[in-house]
């Protein structure tokens, strides 16, 4: 016995019928030139327009990048969020926006990296592209990196926000300011003094930003690692991708044994930073999702070492 279903067939307009249905018409009698030549370029118009523009250009541009790292793993791809911009002058009207997404096509096309030197490279030659004096470019992007249990050594990936802001200009030269974000716990040094057993504990996220000279982008430090180290060596402990019974007894005992408040993180950090011979400022924050409280905790600094 046959129980297939049938259904009934509906005959339909023709594609071009249904466009025409919504709305579709037929392109109008056109006048203007396709030839570039004749076009016009109103960027391209030099005029007094009133004011110089302190930037110019275009932002959340998604792409894929590669970022080498130290340590495992050592090459990675990732997306990156890009902001590319130049001054103008008072006297031209617009920029040239494709020319910033040229500019990234042709480095994609040679395997885009966020190593310094690339993107020293990349700002210059975004200038000369767009010909103006300077060029800006940012980039934010995850970065992953390895990190083993404490006792059983079970590797696991853990990931931080990085992002590296790069301005050229053609007389001040390049300048270069990097930042991390990292998640680390803290325990509460007023919760372990004041109770019998026991102490809260909370998660922190650690922003430290850096100005580092134009010539750290010709050396092979990378500033993601020391940056990640900074923040989690002074934690109460590190966070971990994975952990079994007897690793999560090292974690706990080593936090108990290393309370800290967000103000005793900052200064911490502050210090770490202070004794790294390539930075030249510094801004550290750090904010904990309080476990017991409704509120978060914070606090910040920022330090100038060409001042002091």
């Amino acid at each position: 016995m046959d129980n297939t279903k049938t259904f009934p067939v509906k005959k339909l307009p023709t594609k071009q019928e249904r466009h025409q249905l919504f709305g579709s018409v037929k392109p109008a009698p056109k006048s203007k030139p396709v030839d570039k030549k004749y076009m016009a370029d109103l960027q391209n118009t030099k005029k007094d327009f009133l004011f110089a523009l302190d930037a110019v250009g275009i932002t959340k541009v998604k792409h894929p990048i590669m970022i080498n790292s130290t340590i495992a793993p050592y090459t990675q791809t990732s997306i990156g969020s890009f902001t590319f911009t130049s001054s103008l002058k008072q006297t031209n009207k617009g920029t040239n926006m494709s020319r910033f997404n040229e500019q990234l096509a042709d480095y994609h096309a040679r395997g885009f990296s966020t190593d310094l030197n690339v993107l020293k490279s990349f700002t210059k030659e975004l200038a000369n592209r767009l010909e103006q004096p300077d060029a800006y470019m940012e980039v934010s992007f995850p970065w992953f990196y390895e990190r083993q249990a404490p006792d059983t050594g079970l590797a696991g990936l853990n990931h931080a926000d990085a992002s590296i802001k790069m301005k050229y200009d053609e007389d001040r030269g390049v300048n270069i300011q990097l930042a991390l974000t990292v998640a680390i716990a803290t325990l509460c040094p007023c919760s372990k003094e004041i109770s019998e057993y026991s102490a809260h504990n909370q998660r922190g996220n650690v922003t430290i930003d850096i100005s580092v000279d134009e010539q750290f982008a010709e050396t092979e430090f990378d500033w993601k690692e020391v940056l990640l180290e900074a923040a989690e060596s002074n934690a109460s402990a590190r966070l971990h991708p994975i952990l079994k019974r007897t690793d999560e007894k090292r974690v706990t005992e080593q936090a108990y044994e290393n309370p800290r408040f967000v103000e005793d993180m900052v200064r911490l950090i502050a210090a770490d930073l202070y004794e790294t011979p390539f930075i030249t400022k510094f801004k550290v924050s750090c904010q904990n999702e309080e476990s017991i409280h409704m509120h978060d905790a914070f606090a910040t600094i920022t330090y100038d070492k060409t001042k002091n």
